[in-house]
């Protein structure tokens, strides 16, 4: 229960008109935060939307749909995935962000749709800074820099030298803005090598062209290059997170291998549609939290190299924040732009 304290005196300045409008306010506020406890306790009484900005079978749709099936069984309705690639996750973010702030549609969003791509654009379709609510963290995964095998370069340090002596290199990426492409940035601006990004639309139009050495390079989701490496087909030369990971704790970190500070890596996040009632927030929150705790959800994400990550929506807001900022840098720094 609100409770609305009035005072019946007033200030100098303070006119019976602007006490009544300065009630009215209160009385306004107060009726909005009834309303969003009362659809926080109705809530959810038919089908979710998690739209994912990328194609099916992609790490975002892979902890979408991990999360969607232990979510509905809690929630006793349907969280129903729905994939809108396009546009480098705009397409998808764009729906979201000018959904119905209901809690029934809420997006899996990551550091393309949400921190690093409004630098690269002229203009997006939405405003990032205010079309969403942060809800929670999902998780996040390392990328692997990996090399087709006709490289003479057998480790990090040698990849570095040899790009300083010979000049002008390439590094493809599954899109302008994702972190994929970023990280590469930040990669060229750290060690000064003339790199070149190559967009294509897509991983899987991106690795044949690696394997064949028409790109000398990528920095790929850990997931889905680590099979590649286990073959023999590519070369892994470090990870982009500030630790080893488990899923291959042979590769050793970029930071460890001649560049100190190097951390970049993929993260997915829940995000709601700006003006979504806070109850309906936190508890969505909580659903992630929940389900982050749950060892056969654990076990699956662990094993496509993903790493759970759970937060609350205000320690999800603050490292959006601090992610906007890095990335706003290196993509000053690189001078780099959406192909």
């Amino acid at each position: 229960t609100l409770t609305i304290q009035s005072h019946q005196t007033h200030s100098d300045t303070e006119t019976p008109s602007m006490h009544l409008a300065t009630r009215r306010l209160a009385l306004a506020t107060a009726a909005l935060l009834c309303l969003g406890t009362a659809q926080a306790q109705t809530w959810p009484s038919k089908p979710i939307r998690a739209v994912v900005p990328f194609a099916a079978g992609s790490a975002t749709d892979q902890i979408g749909r991990a999360f969607a099936e232990k979510m509905a069984a809690t929630l006793g309705q349907p969280v129903v995935i729905d994939n809108k690639p396009g546009a480098n996750g705009m397409l998808g973010a764009d729906i979201v962000a000018k959904a119905p702030a209901d809690g029934y549609t809420i997006l899996i969003g990551t550091n393309s749709t949400n921190a690093a791509l409004k630098f690269l654009m002229k203009q997006l379709p939405y405003d990032q800074d205010k079309a969403f609510t942060p809800v929670g963290f999902l998780g996040s995964v390392p990328l692997m820099v990996a090399v087709n095998n006709d490289v003479p370069a057998k480790n990090l340090k040698d990849f570095i030298a040899l790009g300083k002596k010979e000049g002008k290199m390439t590094f493809a990426s599954s899109g302008s803005g994702t972190s994929i492409h970023v990280s590469g940035e930040l990669f060229k601006t750290m060690t000064g090598i003339d790199m070149v990004h190559v967009p294509y639309k897509g991983r899987a139009t991106a690795i044949p062209d690696v394997l064949g050495g028409r790109v000398t390079m990528m920095f790929d989701n850990m997931p889905s290059s680590l099979a590649l490496v286990r073959e023999g087909k590519l070369r892994a030369l470090g990870v982009t997170s500030a630790q080893r990971s488990p899923a291959a704790p042979e590769i050793p970190t970029i930071a460890e291998s001649g560049l100190p500070g190097f951390d970049a890596v993929s993260w997915f996040a829940l995000f709601a549609p700006a003006g979504t009632p806070k109850p309906i927030v936190d508890k969505w929150a909580t659903e992630v939290r929940r389900v982050l705790k749950l060892p056969d959800v654990a076990k699956r994400l662990a094993d496509n190299g993903l790493e759970p990550v759970g937060s609350t929506p205000e320690e999800l807001a603050a490292y959006q924040r601090a992610e906007i900022t890095k990335w706003a840098k290196v993509v000053k720094d690189s001078g780099a732009k959406a192909d």
